[in-house]
């Protein structure tokens, strides 16, 4: 089986997550225990999209981040290097306009769109300061962004409960339900390895996003962060 390792070389973070596109969402629900929807609701009501507006949803997958900003009336792309993740979302949602895209080499013009959000996926491109600029340049003037990521508990008993779940009980529970379980062994570490919430809010100022900040979900197993473009007006969070 394929697996990525921490240095999140791009070929293999592809080919990884082709591997895994036909069961992601299904095990995505098992080893989330439901709690992704509630953390997809959350990054839905932080973007906000309106009737009319261009949002861009990196890392889309399946598209099944992507639903909600569509219905909103927002023109939704979304965007992926996986054309595992982009053949399985065409199948599951044909009218959405699935677009190949590297996070650090965006394929679309300055200013494009409204607001930008990446779910999950930030943590798995190579260089993550190239990729918040990258999302900066296609942001229009105080256009929005929000990044949906895995960070830390703030409660140090819950931190040492989620650490023994990603550790020992998630990779069993890929070994049952996931189509290639060492990924989800790559996912638990590459978890521990991520910046706590104040360092992810330093790399996105560090990138030129202003007005920067975040709200924990699920006790700090998930952060929201959110920026606006300095480029132009922005709206205090």
């Amino acid at each position: 089986m394929t697996r990525a390792t921490l240095a999140k070389q791009p070929h293999e973070v592809r080919a990884m997550f082709d591997t895994v596109a036909a069961r992601y969402d299904l095990t995505n629900d098992v080893l989330a225990l439901g709690q992704n929807r509630l953390w997809r609701r959350a990054t839905t009501r932080a973007v906000d999209a309106r009737p009319g507006q261009l949002v861009l949803d990196l890392a889309a997958g399946t598209g099944t981040s992507t639903e909600p900003f569509a219905a909103a009336g927002a023109y939704t792309v979304p965007c992926d290097f996986s054309l595992g993740m982009l053949t399985e979302g065409k199948r599951r949602v044909p009218w959405l306009p699935f677009t190949a895209g590297d996070a650090t080499r965006l394929p679309f013009a300055d200013g494009s769109f409204d607001a930008v959000t990446i779910s999950f996926g930030l943590r798995n491109v190579h260089d993550t300061d190239a990729a918040l600029r990258e999302m900066r340049r296609v942001t229009r003037p105080g256009g929005r962004l929000v990044v949906c990521e895995f960070s830390h508990p703030t409660w140090a008993p819950l931190r040492t409960a989620y650490s023994e779940y990603l550790m020992r009980a998630l990779p069993g529970v890929a070994r049952r339900v996931a189509s290639n379980p060492d990924a989800y062994v790559y996912l638990a570490e590459s978890i521990r390895a991520w910046p706590d919430q104040p360092a992810l809010a330093a790399r996105l100022v560090g990138a030129g996003w202003s007005h920067v900040a975040w709200r924990n979900l699920s006790g700090g197993i998930v952060a929201l962060h959110r920026g606006f473009n300095s480029a132009g007006p922005g709206t205090t969070p």
